[in-house]
């Protein structure tokens, strides 16, 4: 049994999330188009039959503007720490930039190997493939640069081989059945809010966030009561939408991928509260579970 952690670092947007999916085989981390879906350092278990890989989704590595910002780096940062191999995940449509340059001084103070993973190969053409390994290789001496699609699968079990040849452990951290170590209120937060996401489109910036009030679990279904956060009340006429039809589409859509999740029937029951500059409050950051790394 060979077992270890593997950071996944990168800026907003470039996949990481949809890649630990992939990866996972279950859906661990909510996906969105937006930049900075992921809030929380979520972990996402790998198992085979002679190995278990812990992997640690980070929020994308960004400028922060806000208190909830300058937590989404630290926690970042925290994830570099004490892991076994770093994965840079890089959007290979994109150049590399200033961001991903700041992004790769961070990941060379932490002495840790670091295997570039080019992202969203489907969106360009083989031979360009090839080019752009070719520039990376340049850029600095990865240990392996691996390029896939997490959206279309396209190369995962090959990442998965060469994450192996890295890890260090020969214990089971985690039960064989577990595929990830978030409880399940944050998980079925994590499927509203991405519904929310998924529906408003442009229109909602990142200053909301859903936080689960009551669970009452009973012998035939799950009574949910989740509370909608936002900052501000013009945002929250966007997510109640015209005679509330946008939260009622919120609330089925949730409901629907909930009774999968949980394997029971879903009474769901959303509400949309506005208060004022949460994500500059340590005082809700605390209470909606946005808690400190030093």
């Amino acid at each position: 049994m060979k077992s270890g952690f593997v950071g996944l670092i990168g800026r907003p947007n470039a996949g990481k999330s949809t890649l630990m999916n992939a990866i996972i085989g279950k859906k661990v981390a909510i996906v969105s188009n937006k930049p900075q879906t992921t809030r929380n350092q979520i972990e996402g278990i790998y198992n085979d039959l002679d190995t278990q890989i812990i992997f640690m989704d980070t929020p994308g590595i960004h400028k922060p503007n806000h208190k909830l910002g300058d937590y989404l780096n630290r926690q970042a940062y925290f994830g570099m720490r004490d892991v076994d191999l770093l994965l840079f995940l890089i959007d290979i449509k994109e150049e590399f930039g200033k961001g991903d340059s700041f992004i790769l001084e961070k990941l060379k103070e932490t002495q840790k190997p670091i295997v570039l993973v080019l992202n969203k190969i489907d969106k360009i053409k083989k031979e360009e493939i090839l080019l752009k390994i070719e520039k990376y290789k340049d850029i600095y001496p990865f240990e392996e640069i691996v390029p896939v699609s997490a959206l279309k699968e396209e190369n995962i079990q090959t990442l998965i081989e060469v994450i192996k040849k890295y890890l260090k452990d020969d214990i089971l951290y985690y039960e064989k059945e577990d595929y990830t170590n978030r409880p399940t209120e944050f998980l079925i937060a994590e499927i509203i809010r991405e519904k929310v996401f998924q529906l408003t489109e442009e229109e909602v910036p990142h200053s909301l966030t859903c936080i689960i009030e009551n669970i009452e679990r009973k012998k035939e279904s799950y009574v949910i009561d989740a509370s909608i956060i936002v900052d501000r009340d013009s945002i929250k006429k966007i997510v109640v939408g015209k005679q509330g039809s946008k939260i009622k589409e919120i609330g089925i859509r949730s409901r629907k991928e909930l009774e999968v999740f949980l394997g029971k029937r879903v009474y769901l029951n959303l509400f949309v509260k506005t208060i004022k500059n949460w994500r500059d409050k340590e005082k809700y950051l605390q209470e909606f579970g946005f808690k400190d790394f030093e």
